[in-house]
């Protein structure tokens, strides 16, 4: 259906709409290697890095976000912003022209806007796909227009006022996550039977958890009765320091707390968790779902419109997780919850059961189908 097609994907700013849009270009450039596929960006963000390093071809517009600060460097930037818009709406016409898509494709950001705006202009059929349960400002501006809304979860279409009904195709999650197998990963971490706690902030680190789950480890690492794997991020490296120096624990003699700086085999680490502690990006909690994982989650509280407290109230009002708000969110509040659902693994299985059933695992299909079905 999409052989010798072009597809115009246009999508920045974070991985959480970089690797999806990634994911459904690789599954068309397997199943339609005829198939033209260019990407739009910015020059300035994770795009720019990922996208020519999986191989596609690429394209840049200059255009950036608004400020929320309502300060003097808020106004400067958003008057900056305002020029940008107008200069990125040339940019991006020239490139569709230049490519001459059958098909313009959004997944979030800001260089969505001008892109599919102009595709919409230009009569060319166009499809966005939203990741949170709470819509970003671009995407509930652009669902008016394009021809097809798909969404990862049902919730964010009350939100928005589609020009059709939305369709909901879940998120994309990578094969090697969906077929980790866990006793094997297990073997590869060199843990026992005991139970695997995986904790995470995101690749720069989230104070906050650094700060709970030291005081967690502090607390249980003399019982030896589980594994702590943790990722301080980035920024949080100075844990290491903290959890030898001030907390006194000797790292090598307690091989069951394993602390990282980042986790680069997440399929590995996620197949090997009993319980899961993170924030709530739509990504991760696609995984959980995909891995039926029981998790507590910390949404960033400062990310746009909230949005990942709103994805993780789709779990909890399933009974697929639980929600701590960063405001409550302290190393005694943790504590009490990680002994309780460990005391308890009936529930604690029932948790990741429910998450489990949560899970579309053929998102990616079913967001090319949709494609097909618009180009048609």
């Amino acid at each position: 259906m999409l052989n010798n097609k072009k597809i115009l994907f246009a999508t920045g700013g974070t991985g959480g709409h970089i690797n999806p849009a990634l994911a459904v270009a690789g599954y068309i450039r397997e199943k339609y290697p005829e198939a033209k596929i260019l990407f739009v960006g910015t020059a300035v963000k994770m795009e720019a890095q990922l996208v020519p390093a999986a191989g596609y071809d690429f394209k840049t517009i200059d255009i950036q976000g608004f400020s929320r600060e309502l300060d003097f460097s808020g106004i400067k930037q958003n008057v900056g912003t305002v020029i940008k818009l107008l200069k990125s709406s040339s940019q991006a016409k020239k490139i569709i022209k230049e490519f001459s898509p059958d098909v313009v494709l959004g997944f979030g950001g800001y260089v969505g806007g001008p892109v599919l705006r102009t595709a919409c202009k230009l009569g060319i059929p166009t499809a966005i796909h939203e990741q949170n349960a709470f819509p970003g400002v671009t995407n509930k501006a652009l669902a008016k227009i394009v021809d097809r809304v798909m969404l990862t979860a049902a919730e964010a279409e009350k939100y928005m006022t589609p020009k059709n009904p939305c369709v909901v195709t879940g998120l994309p999650v990578r094969g090697e996550l969906i077929s980790a197998d866990r006793e094997f990963s297990r073997a590869e971490l060199g843990v026992d039977d005991r139970p695997v706690i995986l904790s995470m902030g995101g690749s720069l680190g989230a104070r906050v958890i650094n700060e709970a789950v030291t005081e967690l480890i502090e607390k249980r690492y003399g019982r030896k009765d589980c594994y702590f794997l943790h990722a301080t991020g980035k920024a949080g490296v100075g844990m290491f320091d903290v959890i030898r120096n001030e907390k006194n624990i000797n790292l090598e003699e307690n091989k069951h707390i394993i602390l990282r700086e980042y986790i680069d085999d997440m399929h590995r680490c996620m197949a090997a968790a009993d319980l899961v502690i993170c924030r709530a990006g739509a990504s991760s909690l696609s995984e959980i779902q995909a891995m039926g994982k029981p998790s507590i989650l910390v949404p960033y509280p400062y990310a746009a419109e909230n949005h990942q407290y709103y994805n993780a109230m789709e779990l909890v009002k399933n009974d697929a997780a639980i929600l701590i708000e960063e405001k409550d969110f302290t190393g005694e509040r943790l504590i009490n919850e990680v002994d309780s659902l460990l005391a308890d693994r009936t529930r604690l299985t029932a948790i990741g059961e429910n998450a489990k059933k949560m899970a579309i695992y053929d998102a990616t299909e079913r967001i090319v189908n949709c494609v097909c079905e618009i180009v048609k």
